[in-house]
């Protein structure tokens, strides 16, 4: 439930911070993708820039701790049972067996007859 949750949380997270980067005011352009260099705006000319700067760094920091939560679940939620620790257990195993036998079966070194 909580690992769903911080799912949603991350697509939208990350859905925002695209936008506010978008929105973004670059150096040399006179607009930003949306709303133009407006000067009377709510924020005046350089507060907007500002503001929603400090905004997409929040958005960032939440994104990261988000992932480390979701990174954090995901570990802890592996079990026993998963089918890729299985097989992979299962293929050691099994490699062990055929060492260990192709080793009995083979001669001592003292055994072997160099011929002339």
């Amino acid at each position: 439930m909580i690992y769903t949750i911080l799912l949603v949380t991350a697509v939208i997270l990350s859905i925002l911070i695209i936008f506010f980067i978008l929105m973004q005011q670059g150096k040399g352009d006179a607009s930003g993708m949306f709303g133009g260099g407006s000067s009377g705006a709510v924020f005046g000319a350089s507060g907007a820039g500002n503001f929603i700067t400090k905004l997409t760094t929040f958005l960032v920091f939440l994104f990261f701790l988000n992932c480390l939560g979701l990174a954090y679940l995901a570990k802890s939620n592996v079990t026993q049972e998963s089918l890729i620790i299985n097989s992979e257990t299962s293929k050691v195993g099994d490699d062990a067996n055929t060492s260990t036998k192709s080793i009995d079966n083979k001669k001592n070194i003292s055994d072997i007859e160099i011929p002339d």
